[in-house]
């Protein structure tokens, strides 16, 4: 096998091509290369590291041992090569046609997304922005790999790779239906768990902001369903005896577009607060400085709902 010095830089691009596409025409593509151009790449590289790389199979190719070993390691030093590059150029908004991959929760999509993009709108008109799904189980992940590079939403604290910018502070309110019992008159901790509850979790989870409260004073609420996505919320709610306690910009927005009753829970949860975190190796990037900068401009501007509780200094 070759040492590293051997090895040219651009070989490394097509083998990492390949591997992400599993197919030779598709990475040719990819690279803006002919085919006969990669497989010569792949020649090469096969030769100089003393094994196959890739195995063709029905529809491209097959990693082999090898190859899977070093396809991590190489996407990630030529991301970072890449990142360090950008960092060192400079940046103009009104030319850029950056993609910016963000992965944003669904309560961030629906806050932030809006006018973020009417920012760059005016600012940036031929950049791109590519939202994925965030929440606790996967913004490492995604930050990580070159799924996203940036994350919003309500997460956890960071490792000391990642530096954390706070955004919104929020609270909650709980919907219904208009002609819901609980709709009118006292709102007891008795009567708020009396009846059914719809939690809306991306991820599956089965446990809200609202549940550790509950238990701190000894009680508990009832899950009626279980729902992924907020589009569902609505109609449930409006079909069946289940309320739903959630953050108050999205319960307000709901409230007034479906008429649904709105009231303050029983119980005060902990206040929430909106993160972006980020990669320490973005620091220096100037692009990506100004979509930081750019978020935390559309999170300033976001006005509180009506309504919305007061308390304490929010926490995470």
């Amino acid at each position: 096998m070759a040492g590293l010095g051997s090895l040219d830089l651009n070989l490394l691009r097509v083998f990492d091509a390949v591997a992400r596409e599993r197919h030779v025409t598709r990475a040719a593509e990819r690279l803006n290369l002919s085919q006969p151009a990669v497989s010569n790449a792949l020649a090469r590289l096969r030769h100089a590291l003393g094994d196959e790389l890739f195995l063709r199979r029905p529809g491209g190719v097959e990693p082999t041992a090898l190859a899977l070993s070093l396809a991590g390691p190489v996407a990630d030093a030529l991301d970072r090569i890449g990142a360090a590059i950008s960092a060192q150029a400079p940046f103009n908004p009104a030319a850029t046609d950056r993609v910016f991959p963000l992965a944003l929760s669904e309560y961030a999509e629906a806050v932030l997304a809006p006018p973020l993009l009417a920012r760059m709108a005016e600012e940036a008109p031929h950049a791109l922005l590519a939202i994925s799904h965030a929440d606790r189980t996967n913004w490492e992940a995604l930050l990580e790999g070159d799924g996203a590079v940036m994350a919003v939403g309500v997460l956890p604290e960071p490792p000391a790779l990642y530096t954390r910018l706070r955004l919104l502070p929020e609270g909650f309110c709980t919907l219904m239906r208009p002609d819901h019992p609980l709709a009118e008159g006292e709102l007891t901790v008795e009567r708020f768990t009396s009846v059914p509850h719809l939690l809306h979790s991306p991820n599956g989870s089965r446990s809200g902001a609202i549940d550790d409260m509950l238990a701190e004073i000894g009680h508990t609420r009832r899950l009626g369903a279980v729902v992924a996505h907020l589009s569902a919320v609505p109609e449930i709610l409006l079909r069946t005896e289940m309320i739903m306690t959630l953050s108050s910009r999205l319960a307000v927005r709901l409230a007034e577009t479906h008429g649904l009753a709105l009231r303050d829970p029983p119980v005060a949860p902990r206040h929430t607060r909106l993160s972006l975190l980020f990669h320490r190796r973005f620091e220096a990037d100037a692009g990506h400085a100004w979509m930081r900068r750019l978020v935390l401009a559309v999170a300033r501007g976001v006005e509180p709902p009506s309504g919305l509780q007061t308390g304490p200094e929010l926490m995470e």
